[in-house]
C-alpha cells in the first residue's frame, strides 16, 4: 500500500475545476474502488473561505504541496483564466451582429464545447443551503463523537430503516392533508419522486460519502450478510441525516434548474422537520461497543 503523501490538518493547494485553491486536509485515507472512484489515497478537504457544504473527498492527483512554487502556479492559472475570458469578451464585442450570428450557427468541436461548458458551470455554480434544525445538529455531533472518538457503532440493521422513515413521512403528509382534491395528485407525484430520489442517492453514496473510517469494516460485513438488500433497507436515521449534510454539494454538481432546486429544498426542509419531530423514535440513544475481533479486522485492513 502506497504511503499517504499528505496528512490530516495539513495546509495544501487543491484543484477544483480549472483553478487551485487553498485547502486544509481533514482526513487522509486509502479508499477502495467504488463506482467511478479508483482505489488509492484520498483526502477529505475543506476549501479556505468556502462553506463546509463544499468539503469533499479528492484523489491525491488533485492536491499539491503548499509551497512558493505552487502558489505561483495558482496565480498563473487564475491569471490565465481571467485573460482567456477577457479575450473572448473582447472578440464578441468586436464582431458585427451578422458575423456573430453566423458564428453562433457553426458547430464547434465537441471537445471545445465540453470544456467551455464545464468551465462556465464551475464559475457559475449556485450556492445551495439546507437548514439543519438545531437538535439535529447536536445529533450529528454526538453521532460523530460516538463513532470516531468513542469507537462505537450504529446498530445495523436498524429496526426503523431509511426506507421505513421515508414511507412513514409520506403517510404523515396524507394525514395532514386529509381528503384532498384531484388537482393535488401532481403534488403527490412530485413527493414520491423526491422520496425515491433520496433512496437512490442514499444507496449510491453511503459507501463513498456517509461512512466514517471506523464503520467501513461493519459495512463490508453487512454487504456480505445482506448482499441482495438495498442499503436504505438496512441503515437508518443516523446515516440518513448525514446524507442531508452532503446534499448541498451533491445538488450543486447537477444541472437542475433553480426552480427545481428550490422545490427540492422545500421538501428537504419538511423531511428534516419530521426527523426532528420523531427524533426520539428514529435515532439511537446508545451505540454498540465493538468486539476485539472487529478492532483486529480494522487494523488488518489498514
Amino acid at each position: 500500500m502506497t504511503d499517504l503523501k499528505f496528512e490530516a490538518n495539513e495546509q495544501v493547494l487543491c484543484f477544483h475545476g480549472p483553478l487551485l485553491y487553498e485547502a486544509k486536509v481533514l482526513k487522509a485515507e486509502h479508499l477502495e474502488e467504488e463506482g467511478e472512484r479508483k482505489a488509492g489515497p484520498h483526502y477529505f478537504v475543506h476549501y479556505k473561505g468556502w462553506k463546509q457544504t463544499w468539503d469533499e473527498w479528492v484523489p491525491e492527483t488533485r492536491i499539491l504541496k503548499f509551497s512558493e512554487e505552487n502558489l505561483k502556479r495558482q496565480k498563473e492559472l487564475t491569471q490565465t483564466l481571467k485573460s482567456k475570458k477577457a479575450k473572448e469578451s473582447k472578440k464578441l464585442q468586436e464582431k458585427e451582429p451578422a458575423e456573430a450570428a453566423k458564428d453562433r450557427g457553426k458547430k464547434r468541436p465537441r471537445e471545445e464545447v465540453a470544456e467551455k461548458e464545464k468551465e462556465e458551470e464551475f464559475l457559475s455554480r449556485p450556492e445551495v443551503r439546507i437548514a439543519i434544525p438545531e437538535s439535529l445538529k447536536v445529533q450529528l455531533v454526538e453521532d460523530w463523537e460516538n463513532v470516531t472518538k468513542n469507537h462505537r457503532l450504529v446498530r445495523v440493521p436498524r429496526e426503523v430503516t431509511v426506507a421505513d422513515i421515508l414511507a412513514r413521512y409520506k403517510e404523515s403528509t396524507k394525514e395532514v392533508k386529509g381528503k384532498k382534491p384531484a388537482k393535488e395528485s401532481a403534488t403527490d407525484e412530485v413527493l414520491t419522486e423526491v422520496l425515491d430520489g433520496i433512496r437512490v442517492y442514499f444507496d449510491r453514496s453511503l459507501a463513498n460519502l456517509l461512512l466514517y473510517r471506523f464503520e467501513r469494516q461493519q459495512y463490508v460485513d453487512i454487504r456480505k450478510k445482506y448482499p441482495d438488500t438495498t442499503l436504505s433497507e438496512v441503515y437508518g436515521a443516523e446515516h440518513l441525516l448525514r446524507l442531508f449534510v452532503q446534499f448541498p454539494s451533491l445538488i450543486a454538481h447537477t444541472d437542475m434548474e433553480p426552480d427545481a432546486v428550490g422545490l427540492l429544498k422545500d421538501h428537504f426542509t419538511k423531511i428534516l422537520e419530521y426527523l426532528q419531530l420523531k427524533q426520539q423514535d428514529f435515532f439511537l440513544s446508545d451505540y454498540d461497543n465493538v468486539s476485539p475481533t472487529y478492532i483486529a479486522q480494522m487494523k488488518a485492513s489498514g
